[in-house]
């Protein structure tokens, strides 16, 4: 026994001494404000960030499947740049949370759950982050496919020594085991560090993307047939059309909204993260549904019959006859789609998880340590058997962006309207009786509550999108899940709030700038880096208990916009 406890005790991650056992199982360095030194990401930081997450796929895709769904180009073009500046206001309001205390997702939603009531939501989003990068993975692997086959044609017809019961042959496992064990090592840097490689694939995939782009117009001597076919729905199915299509693009950010903490809060200032965000995702992510609209269009005219919409399956069609230099060039456009896979999977899925578990357990795990758990799960799921079935993964997927929805809506009013932006820090870090945030013994029954409400006012009509017949009413409003979800879970988190309110709120905007540090005896210590002279704003609230003592003198700052 004692030799086990000795092995179990070097898992544990670097702490400071002195802290209780409750302590450890809420905070450690990952999950600590971030220190200044740290702060690294300015404005372009994040310009390159967007630019470089918009160019995957998957959001080539989302604006495929808007043309299919009877929309003309031009509407579903617009629908993309609506739903993506509403989804990038969502990420700015979340992201702003980050931006000014340095906190990342797991900690800020200790502030409306409780400090042991977050773990629920926490954990939800970790489950999903993992499956999504076994997925995105697998459709990375799709990539390395490509790339082998223009250096050795040959790889196409590689041998299958693989069961046909596994859903998956050997050619496809192989390369989304290279791709997987090539992403190993990106995932080593801390998130601080990881703006350069989105620096990189900010340059390079938009560049591979745009020779695609004109290599296909090229070869159908024009923009392709969609660009002259009008809509094909009309009334009132064309404008339910535009509402999917919208919630489309709010589906493909409901996780993204609730990962903007963990890069925001490496923010040099809080504008850093506001307008290169607000302005970049809608742009960023219209350009790349441009050029997926366009070059999949011209497929039929290339090849004939209906148009490709996976552009990797376009591209495979390229590679059929392809010269010498032409296989070349499907090489570097193939290795462009593999980075943005990469940055995507890094930005959206193994951070998040790892933010997630350190949450879940920070005695014995950090960021790092989480990603390669999230990694090493996404291998062991066997991803293919997830979209071997388009229809049922999109159905979870839709199921996701609701219980998402309803967490950022009890979120956001809890930060803009309930608290009016302002957080204890250190509160966020105790279970002890006095902390502001253990609400009743850690759990916020008003938030879940208000979660709950958010899931069931969209439930029925999720039923009805596995096989049942249910009301029409209750499918109209899943039709806007993401906006139903958070509206409804918003509306009762305020409600309940004003009946029966919270500690630690206040009347007037009072965002409050300060470091939070911890000494090697355990004990809170607040900083301020932007003090105006002004008392902290206890005593504007009509709902909270008296402070404990170290917040009397504490002041408060203006974060600035």
């Amino acid at each position: 026994m004692p030799r086990i406890k000795r092995w179990i005790e070097k898992l544990e991650v670097e702490s400071q001494p002195g802290l209780t056992n409750t302590q450890l199982m809420l905070t450690n360095h990952d999950l600590r404000p971030v220190d200044p030194d740290r702060r690294l990401w300015r404005w372009y930081n994040f310009v390159t960030f967007w630019i470089a997450d918009s160019l995957n796929i998957n959001t080539w895709m989302i604006s495929s499947s808007m043309i299919v769904d009877g929309l003309s180009w031009w509407q579903a073009w617009l629908c993309v740049w609506f739903g993506y500046f509403l989804a990038a206001c969502f990420v700015c309001l979340t992201g702003r949370i980050g931006a000014v205390y340095h906190i990342s997702f797991p900690v800020v939603c200790r502030s409306s759950f409780g400090v042991w009531g977050s773990l629920w939501p926490v954990l939800n989003r970790t489950v999903m982050a993992i499956i999504w990068y076994g997925v995105q993975g697998y459709i990375g692997g799709q990539c390395i496919t490509l790339m082998i086959r223009a250096i050795w044609p040959s790889y196409e017809n590689l041998p299958n020594g693989i069961p046909e019961i596994s859903g998956v042959d050997t050619k496809n496992f192989l390369s989304f085991f290279l791709f997987w064990l090539l992403s190993l090592p990106a995932l080593w840097f801390p998130v601080h560090q990881l703006r350069h490689l989105f620096t990189v694939k900010s340059i390079y995939s938009p560049i591979a993307a745009i020779a695609f782009f004109a290599w296909a117009i090229a070869r159908a001597n024009g923009l392709g047939p969609i660009v002259n076919q009008s809509h094909t729905v009309h009334g009132s199915t064309l404008a339910w059309a535009v509402v999917k299509s919208l919630m489309s693009c709010m589906g493909n950010f409901a996780a993204l909204i609730m990962n903007d903490p963990d890069f925001s809060r490496f923010a040099r200032k809080p504008k850093d993260a506001l307008w290169a965000q607000l302005f970049t995702i809608p742009i960023g992510f219209g350009i790349t549904s441009f050029i997926g609209i366009i070059a999949s269009s011209s497929s039929s005219v290339i090849f004939g019959g209906e148009p490709i919409w996976n552009p990797l399956d376009l591209l495979g069609r390229f590679l059929q006859g392809a010269s010498s230099a032409e296989r070349f060039g499907i090489f570097i456009i193939a290795l462009g789609f593999a980075l943005a896979q990469l940055g995507t999977n890094i930005s959206a899925n193994s951070v998040s998880a790892g933010t997630d578990m350190t949450a879940l357990l920070p005695r014995y795990l950090n960021i790092r340590r989480g990603s390669y758990i999230c990694a090493a799960i996404g291998l062991a799921m066997c991803p293919w058997n997830l979209v071997s079935d388009s229809n049922q993964f999109t159905t979870y997927l839709s199921a996701y962006s609701i219980f998402l929805s309803a967490i950022a809506g009890v979120m956001i009013c809890d930060y803009y309207v309930n608290r009016k932006g302002y957080l204890v820090v250190s509160d966020l870090y105790t279970a002890s009786k006095d902390s502001v945030y253990r609400f009743e013994y850690g759990f916020s029954w008003q938030a879940y509550a208000a979660y709950l409400s958010g899931i069931m006012i969209n439930i029925v009509g999720f039923v009805g999108q596995v096989g049942r017949e249910v009301p029409i009413g209750a499918t109209y409003v899943y039709n806007i899940n993401y906006v139903s979800g958070f509206v409804v879970s918003a509306a009762m988190y305020f409600i309940l709030t004003r009946i029966f309110p919270t500690k630690a709120t206040s009347d007037t905007w009072n965002e409050v700038n300060y470091d939070l540090d911890i000494n090697s005896e355990g004990h809170d210590i607040e900083e301020e880096i932007h003090a105006t002279g002004k008392p902290v704003g206890f005593e504007t609230s009509t709902s909270q208990s008296s402070p404990p003592s170290e917040y009397k003198t504490a002041k408060a700052g203006t974060a600035g916009v």
